[in-house]
């Protein structure tokens, strides 16, 4: 009911957009808060003489605030179509699911302190509080990102911010239920207690994360994390790096996983970027990782991106291009 209801609101915002729109930037609906857009990601894969290509995100958003309240929803067709080629066969996967993403309210109880009810994108480190394709340097996501984490939290959450000579901010996750469209998420879970600290400083920012969640379904755990990450940024260059361990409590081993990316602008449109990456796990599921990557953004809603990852593993490198619009 909530997806056709969604739909409907986006076909009606498209139906009253005027002729001042500009791409990227959604639409708003009459002179309502509530604004809608959405984004498209595509991408080919060319990895141990195989081709795939994919039809990956189509998502449709929507956003708007009202005195202290605001909201966010976000619905999405995950690998929506999926082409696989060798030298053997051709094969094609289509997952016609609409999955609830992100679905929460703000409440700004002051400047300094903010709360939300809802599925959220889990604050934590660098990486996983950039959702949209479109806005992330590469296409592929450390995988970092993949394991330590759920990236997502069904529940409540409060951010405490103060502002010094620097700012601080005070992040709380708190989930102790059922999540919202479990399938969306890189973890099954019924529970998630976390805490983030960050502090910036000019072109400086570091953070500390630290918590624990269930995971459920057919083999249950209960997991222990930490990250520290660390960026600089300016105009021309970004430095950045997350490093970080999991505990799981049922098979009593750690996993151990960070990157350390730099990106240089060559200007406003082009951008070339070097990640290196690192796993140990006790399960023997090591590699280490070496991306190089280009990105080319003809306009700030547009993105061409190209990559090549160099393994310790066998057999798994891989180039990636990839092209996103967000609308």
């Amino acid at each position: 009911m909530f997806h056709r209801f969604f739909i409907l609101l986006i076909l009606c915002s498209v139906l009253s957009a005027e002729n001042s729109y500009q791409l990227g930037e959604g639409v708003q609906i009459d002179e309502l808060p509530i604004f809608v857009g959405g984004y498209i990601s595509t991408d080919y894969r060319y990895k141990d003489e195989e081709h795939r290509f994919r039809v990956d995100d189509i998502a449709l958003l929507s956003y708007g605030n009202y005195k202290a309240l605001s909201y966010m929803a976000e619905v999405e067709f995950k690998e929506f179509y999926v082409l696989t080629q060798d030298k053997d066969s051709t094969h094609t996967e289509q997952d016609n699911k609409l999955y609830i993403e992100r679905l929460y309210l703000d409440y700004a109880f002051s400047d300094a302190l903010t709360g939300r009810a809802g599925k959220y994108n889990t604050p934590i480190g660098f990486w996983n509080l950039l959702p949209i394709n479109i806005l992330r340097d590469t296409s592929s996501n450390p995988i970092t990102n993949e394991l330590l984490y759920p990236k997502f939290t069904t529940g409540l959450g409060m951010e405490y911010n103060s502002f010094d000579e620097g700012e601080f901010k005070l992040d709380l996750m708190l989930q102790h239920n059922d999540s919202l469209d479990n399938d969306y998420n890189n973890y099954e879970i019924d529970a998630h207690y976390g805490l983030g600290l960050s502090y910036e400083y000019d072109s400086y920012l570091i953070k500390l994360n630290t918590g624990y969640f269930h995971k459920i379904n057919i083999l249950e755990d209960d997991f222990a994390y930490a990250l520290l990450s660390g960026k600089y940024e300016d105009d021309m260059y970004k430095l950045m790096g997350e490093f970080g361990s999991q505990y799981s409590k049922e098979k009593s081993d750690f996993i151990y996983s960070g990157y350390l990316q730099g990106l240089y602008h060559f200007n406003d449109k082009h951008a070339g970027i070097l990640r290196l990456e690192y796993l140990n796990n006790t399960d023997s599921i090591d590699d280490n990782i070496a991306v190089f990557a280009y990105t080319y953004r003809p306009l700030y809603a547009i993105a061409l991106k190209s990559e090549y990852q160099f393994h310790s593993k066998d057999d798994s490198d891989q180039f990636i291009f990839s092209f996103s619009v967000l609308f």
